[in-house]
């Protein structure tokens, strides 16, 4: 009985609050409400009028842009890492621990501390030109068409020690004996790796890469702390429209809106991954 106690009121508890508050959502989404919660029914008139915003237009594209190369820059850094400590290279317990602080670190404060680096008056820029290289730019946090990208690098800085620890659970799980097979016929590293370990990380590449992408579509945090979705709101997300129509604008029924369609992004990505999941299994 202890361990049915310790594990199910908890989880039932839990996906009670997140069901519950799904559906809360849900039904808010179809009402007038404003700076409070309203009876009523206004069909799919947020929806039309959130889906008709800019705002909505350019989250929707940023999050593309941004789900892509965050998920790409992440991964391919999370396995370059994983790979070398696959090696077997002295101190490995140190070299993890720091591959894998930043993730002990909140969004908030990474995004504060790049928005430092970032910055074209105090940060990079004005350390290069400091050094003599007057004609340096590096200004990309105030440029419309680059600040996209401040939070690609960031938010990958942050998230590739987490993609490495998976990559390196993967790598030491794959069998030696085959390994050793191709290295007998002669095959070098870099063919073994594409030809034979890669292949056989399969699942644990799709995990990762599935994680990834549901951190990309709920990044809030990061965006706030770094760019504050601007300049102007070239770098607005999904979850910075729901933070602005509710807490900023009032519109509650608008934000709740805005918040399913954020959960439909998110239905997206999971429901194909479980689908291949479970077909897998069966196979």
């Amino acid at each position: 009985m202890a361990p049915a106690l310790a594990i199910w009121p908890p989880l039932i508890l839990s996906a009670g609050h997140v069901v519950a508050f799904t559906v809360w959502t849900a039904w808010l989404s179809f009402t007038p409400s404003t700076l409070l919660p309203e009876s009523g029914y206004v069909g799919w008139r947020n929806y039309i009028a959130i889906m008709a915003t800019r705002n909505f237009h350019v989250a929707y594209v940023n999050i593309v842009i941004f789900g892509v190369c965050f998920v790409v820059l992440t991964s391919a850094l999370g396995l370059l890492l994983a790979i070398l400590l696959d090696q077997r290279v002295r101190g490995e317990n140190v070299f993890r621990t720091i591959f894998l602080y930043p993730m002990a670190v909140s969004f908030v404060v990474t995004g504060t501390i790049w928005s430092w680096l970032l910055n074209p008056g105090i940060g990079i820029q004005r350390l290069v030109q400091g050094w003599g290289w007057t004609g340096f730019r590096f200004d990309w946090l105030v440029d419309r068409d680059m600040a996209i990208y401040t939070l690609v690098i960031a938010g990958a800085w942050q998230a590739a020690g987490f993609a490495m620890a998976l990559f390196l659970a993967g790598l030491r799980s794959v069998d030696a004996e085959i390994i050793k097979a191709a290295q007998i016929d002669g095959a070098s590293a870099w063919r073994i790796y594409r030809r034979v370990v890669l292949p056989t990380m399969g699942p644990i590449v799709l995990a990762v890469m599935v994680i990834l992408l549901q951190m990309a579509i709920k990044t809030f945090d990061l965006v706030r702390a770094l760019t504050g979705g601007g300049p102007g709101i070239a770098t607005n997300m999904p979850a910075t429209v729901v933070y602005d129509f509710m807490f900023q604008r009032g519109q509650i029924g608008r934000g709740a809106a805005a918040a399913m369609l954020m959960l439909l992004a998110l239905v997206v990505v999971i429901v194909p991954y479980k689908l291949h999941e479970r077909w897998r299994a069966r196979s």
